[in-house]
């Protein structure tokens, strides 16, 4: 009996490490194909938008540039080089120099993989007129390029070419945040685990009144992450009770109570695609079957201002002009715009949206119809840009004395010809725990 049990152990773990393997296959050769789709179809149109001829990723050992993982990773032994030459032809030459193993050249993306190589022989070679490099005065991702870092490549390649160096801050917005079917595909996925995540969260599997945590909820959020190889933009979810004064408590030790109006703020991180959501819950007390319906009406107006910012969006325009229209949308549908967090004593439904970036961050860097990105607001929306719509509606309610109530609505969509296109099952209702 004994060897039997010991026989079946051995075989459930040897099922169980061949779908991990099967499954750390299966996330790789995905993610090899958007990077070969994102080389052949978006590398060519932003350099030449840009205006750059060349290109270069400079990683060091233990120091690797935001977009480690978009360019394909790899092992630099000292300092290494992803450099992408604009030669006149229909695609970008792509070398790793200094990078490599295994994975990076199975994927077959680059032209070029060296171990030794003369970086200055090399770039004088392609004599590029305009060399980019990840330095940014507004953008974290596209800043990865450290001093000491540029200091080197100033030394190395001398003043010639150093005084072709320009920011790549807007290339590399560009690059990151314009989409190829096989990525939108991936967010997809992730945004359909992450709102059943949230949405197991704010139930009874997980909640008992009187009983659970904020802090219960949030770290069950967090093993969900652990168990499904996931990961965050976020650190810990944002588990919140809101009150007629605001805020009572995010994800510590507040028990849940019957009553509570709760939301959660979060995104899973999955293929090098990071959500960012939100969902409403209400927990309803003894003998209600259904939120009151001041709280309902509150969440009413808030789809209401949803539906007028996603018909409001076009690619085409700044993501500031775009702000102003949308504004001007909300207010010829009667809703009141005000600055966040500071609604107006009126009855109207104020407003303030926040339409921010999303994809390879849970806050993008491609153009952003938010005014907390000032500088992404300059940048031109394209379609395959994808986007956060995100608002707040505060509205008043009986519940809550009178004073109005702030439902925070969240999901992810992409813009394209046709307009605002959602990527998963949106947030349609309040979420009722018994």
């Amino acid at each position: 009996m004994k060897k039997k049990t010991l026989l079946l152990l051995v075989l459930a773990v040897c099922v169980v490490s061949d779908a991990f393997a099967q499954e750390a296959r299966r996330r790789w050769d995905r993610m090899c194909q958007i990077r070969q789709e994102k080389f052949d179809r978006i590398l060519p149109e932003v350099m030449r938008e840009n205006g750059i001829d060349m290109w270069i990723v400079m990683m060091k050992e233990g120091l690797r540039d935001p977009l480690y993982l978009d360019l394909g990773e790899g092992y630099v032994g000292s300092i290494g080089y992803y450099i992408f030459s604009d030669r006149g032809d229909d695609r970008i030459e792509r070398a790793a120099l200094g990078i490599g193993g295994r994975r990076l050249e199975a994927c077959g993306v680059y032209d070029i993989v060296e171990g030794s190589f003369d970086l200055k022989e090399f770039v004088t070679e392609r004599d590029p007129q305009r060399i980019g490099l990840n330095m940014s005065d507004h953008i974290g991702a596209a800043d990865g390029l450290s001093h000491r870092g540029f200091e080197h490549l100033s030394r190395t390649l001398g003043e010639t070419y150093a005084s072709r160096f320009v920011s790549a801050e807007r290339l590399v917005s560009d690059f990151r945040s314009r989409r190829v079917a096989s990525e939108i595909v991936a967010f997809g996925e992730a945004g359909e685990m992450s709102r059943e995540i949230a949405e197991r969260a704010f139930s009874n599997e997980i909640i008992t009144p009187g009983v659970t945590t904020l802090e219960d909820v949030s770290w069950w959020m967090q093993d969900q992450l652990l168990d499904r190889g996931l990961e965050s933009s976020f650190g810990m979810p944002s588990v919140y009770v809101t009150g007629p004064e605001g805020i009572v408590a995010t994800s510590n030790e507040h028990i849940i109570q019957r009553g509570d109006l709760m939301m959660i703020d979060w995104g899973v991180g999955y293929l090098n695609f990071y959500t960012d959501m939100k969902r409403i819950a209400y927990v309803l007390k003894e003998g209600e079957i259904k939120a009151p319906p001041g709280l309902q009406n509150a969440f009413d107006q808030g789809l209401k201002a949803r539906d007028v910012v996603r018909r409001s969006i076009t690619a085409g325009p700044t993501a500031g002009q775009m702000l102003e229209h949308v504004n001007d949308e909300l207010r010829k549908a009667g809703f009141g715009l005000i600055e966040f967090n500071s609604p107006s004593d009126d009855d109207t439904t104020d407003v303030v949206i926040g339409c921010h970036s999303v994809g390879n961050l849970g806050h993008g860097i491609g153009p952003s119809i938010a005014w907390f990105n000032p500088e992404r607001l300059t940048y031109e929306i394209k379609p395959s840009n994808m986007f956060s719509i995100e608002l707040f509606a505060y509205t008043k309610a009986d519940e809550f004395g009178g004073k109005k109530v702030r439902i925070p609505l969240e999901d992810d969509a992409i813009v394209t010809s046709r307009g605002v296109e959602w990527l998963y099952p949106i947030n349609q209702r309040i979420l009722l725990i018994k």
